[in-house]
């Protein structure tokens, strides 16, 4: 069992993956590290999950290819910047070509590439809330690790 990261309390990440066997590791890896996790299987899923009244996103966190649907993981993070702005999103493909559309689109920089391990998921995401205002971002160690 993980132990929780110490800015993960009240924290809720949306995850976006079609491959359920992913989509189900990194979410209850997530769960155990003490986030709030929401899970989508395709990017109209997780639009319906943002627009949700009441509920409040932290991190989207997608993978780039979905066949289903009618956007991939670009066309997400196209639209998370254009409806919720302040929210950062991390895209994950298997694809070397993503990388470049991916850094132009996300604020932490490159894709993660798959596969990925779940510690550097976690990284990433806590490199992002330590730069936003909310719960457990003031004071949050950057090198501390959920594993």
């Amino acid at each position: 069992m993980s132990t929780p990261a110490p800015d993960a309390a009240d924290r809720t990440i949306l995850i976006v993956e079609d491959e359920v066997l992913i989509r189900l590791v990194i979410a209850d890896y997530l769960r155990d590290c003490g986030y709030r996790v929401h899970e989508a299987s395709q990017a109209d899923e997780a639009v319906t999950i943002l627009n949700t009244p009441g509920l409040h996103i932290d991190v989207v966190f997608s993978d780039v290819e979905m066949p289903k649907g009618s956007m991939d993981g670009f066309g997400l993070a196209r639209w998370v910047r254009t409806h919720h702005p302040g929210i950062p999103v991390i895209l994950t493909s298997g694809a070397a070509r993503s990388a470049e559309i991916a850094a132009d689109l996300c604020e932490t920089g490159p894709l993660l590439g798959k596969p990925y391990e779940p510690v550097h998921v976690v990284d990433r995401i806590r490199r992002l809330l330590a730069q936003r205002p909310g719960p457990g971002a003031a004071g949050s160690e950057p090198a501390a690790r959920c594993a």
